[in-house]
C-alpha cells in the first residue's frame, strides 16, 4: 500500500507536479463520503462491523500454519489411542482455537465420525461465507468509488461552466473534477480491491486449515493410526 501511493506521488514529483495539487477537500469529501454512505446504504450492520474488524488482517493476519495444525492433531491421536477420547476432555478445556476446541469437545462426547463432521462442515461453511462476506464489501467500495469520482469530476465541470466569466474561481472547479477522478479510482485499485482480495485469500486459507482439522479430528474418531493420519494431512501442505 505504502509502495503504491508512494510511486503515484513520486511520479508526481518527477514530472514536476507539485504535492498540493493532489490534495483537494471538496474532492475528498465527495468520494469519500459518497463512497462509504452507498456502501453503509448496501450493507447490513453485523457484516459492516466485521468487514471494520476484519480489515486489520490486511497489516495482521491470523496465524494460521499448516505444519502446527498437523503436529496438534497428531499429538491428539497419539494421546487419543493410548488414553482413550475422554483423555483428550483436558486438552479440548486448554485449546485457544475455537475451532478445533469444538472438535475436540465432540470426540470427547463420544459423537458418530458423521456427526463430527456434519457439524463442523457446518460451522466451516458458515465461517466462511461470514469471511467472504467482509471481503464482498470493500469490492464494493471499489466499485462505487470511481463511479462517485466521475460524478465529483462533473460537479466540478459544472462549477466550471457557471464562472467562465470569473477565471479565479475557474482553478478550483477544474482541479475538483480531474482530483476527484484520480481519488476515485486510485482508491478503488490501490486500497479497496486490493483489501477485499487479500480478505478473500485469507479466507481461503483459513477454510484449507479448517478442513485439514476436520479431516484430522474424523480419522481420530476412526481410531486411525497417528503415523498413517499425518501423511493423510500432509497432502494439504502446499
Amino acid at each position: 500500500m505504502v509502495l503504491a501511493f508512494a510511486a503515484i506521488l513520486g511520479g508526481n514529483l518527477l514530472e514536476g507536479g507539485a504535492l498540493a495539487s493532489l490534495f483537494n477537500g471538496p474532492a475528498a469529501l465527495i468520494v469519500i463520503g459518497g463512497t462509504l454512505a452507498a456502501t453503509v446504504l448496501q450493507t447490513s450492520w453485523p457484516v459492516l462491523r466485521r468487514a471494520v474488524v476484519q480489515a486489520r488482517w490486511v497489516f495482521v493476519p491470523p496465524y494460521l500454519d499448516l505444519e502446527d495444525g498437523i503436529g496438534k492433531v497428531v499429538d491428539w491421536s497419539v494421546k487419543a489411542r493410548k488414553q482413550g477420547l475422554l483423555g483428550l476432555e483436558g486438552l479440548a478445556e486448554l485449546e485457544p482455537e475455537r475451532f478445533a476446541r469444538k472438535g475436540l469437545q465432540l470426540l470427547v462426547d463420544g459423537a458418530e465420525t458423521d456427526t463430527i463432521r456434519s457439524i463442523l462442515e457446518v460451522d466451516l461453511s458458515a465461517r466462511e461465507q461470514r469471511d467472504l462476506d467482509s471481503a464482498r464489501v470493500f469490492d464494493a467500495m471499489g466499485g462505487y468509488s470511481p463511479t462517485i469520482g466521475i460524478i465529483g469530476a462533473v460537479m466540478g465541470l459544472i462549477q466550471v461552466m457557471t464562472n467562465l466569466e470569473d477565471p479565479a474561481a475557474l482553478g478550483s472547479g477544474i482541479a475538483t473534477a480531474f482530483v476527484a477522478t484520480i481519488y476515485g479510482v486510485a482508491l478503488a485499485n490501490l486500497l479497496f480491491f486490493p483489501v477485499g482480495n487479500k480478505l478473500r485469500s485469507i479466507a481461503r486459507e483459513r477454510s484449507l486449515y479448517e478442513d485439514m482439522m476436520v479431516d484430522g479430528i474424523v480419522a481420530i474418531a476412526e481410531g486411525e493410526n497417528p503415523r498413517a493420519i499425518e501423511m493423510r494431512l500432509r497432502g494439504f501442505l502446499p
